[in-house]
């Protein structure tokens, strides 16, 4: 549970240390502010994706199930500043499926916590894998990183891609160039 009044202590300690005055007019509120906004933007810590994975519906169509451009922001853990970007995910269901929102639901759990993008793909493909049991799911998310843009190489504009996949998405590239077709100018040159 993120503890607001920590966090508020935390920041004032750090406006302290980079010689500010955390009593002058704009900085007065800054510390609960922050509180309630790490509140919202961790909310994930507290979610488990099995939740909203649950809501799941009998099919009979077992072909590819592609979710694409789905928006999320996140935090990166060695800097904590934002990474943000897009998720695709696909899978091959098993005789059922879950709700198209589930599957953002899903992304924002593991969007919602301080985070590295290859762990947060995995964790993507790992919890759809555990809670529908699809005969594969492929995941891509690309995404723009603050640590990388704003402070060390200053990089602006570059994206990193991550990919996994699970199930059959692994043992079958043509699949795989399926899925990145779906895509179309979402995702490589394939």
């Amino acid at each position: 549970m993120v503890d607001q009044k920590k966090i508020e202590e935390a920041v004032s300690l750090l406006l302290e240390g980079i010689g500010e005055d955390i009593h002058r007019e704009g900085l007065a509120g800054t510390p609960e502010r922050i509180g309630r906004m790490y509140q919202e933007i961790f909310g994930g810590m507290e979610e488990d994706a099995g939740t909203h994975l649950a809501t799941q519906f009998q099919v009979e169509n077992n072909e590819m199930v592609l979710e694409r451009d789905i928006v999320f922001y996140s935090m990166c853990e060695h800097h904590l500043l934002p990474f943000y970007g897009k998720a695709h995910v696909a899978y091959i269901p098993d005789g059922k499926v879950t709700g198209l929102s589930k599957l953002a639901r899903t992304v924002e759990v593991f969007a919602r916590r301080p985070q590295i993008q290859e762990r947060m793909t995995a964790q993507i493909a790992d919890a759809v894998m555990e809670h529908l049991a699809p005969k594969g799911v492929m995941v891509y998310v690309e995404a723009e990183h603050m640590c990388m843009t704003m402070r060390g190489v200053k990089k602006p504009g570059s994206t990193t891609a991550t990919v996994v996949t699970r199930g059959i998405f692994t043992e079958d590239p043509g699949l795989q160039n399926r899925f990145f077709r779906m895509l179309g100018n979402h995702g490589t040159n394939r």
